[in-house]
């Protein structure tokens, strides 16, 4: 089984185990957002857990 293209582009496996994503809406129209918040949309984020067994399955992980 093939693994998602679009998953295996947007997430990463840490070494534990859990799933790295990036934010959303740091792309474009970013006159009218704060520093704070572009700033806190740049970091990493992990996939919440409901998530994961999808991303998971998509990723051919299990």
């Amino acid at each position: 089984m093939k693994t998602k293209s679009s998953a295996k582009k947007r997430f990463k496996i840490t070494g534990t185990g859990k799933i790295k994503r990036k934010h959303a809406f740091k792309s474009h129209i970013l006159t009218k957002k704060s520093k704070k918040r572009k700033l806190a949309l740049t970091h990493a984020t992990l996939v919440h857990e409901s998530d994961e067994a999808s991303i998971k399955q998509q990723l051919r992980l299990k």
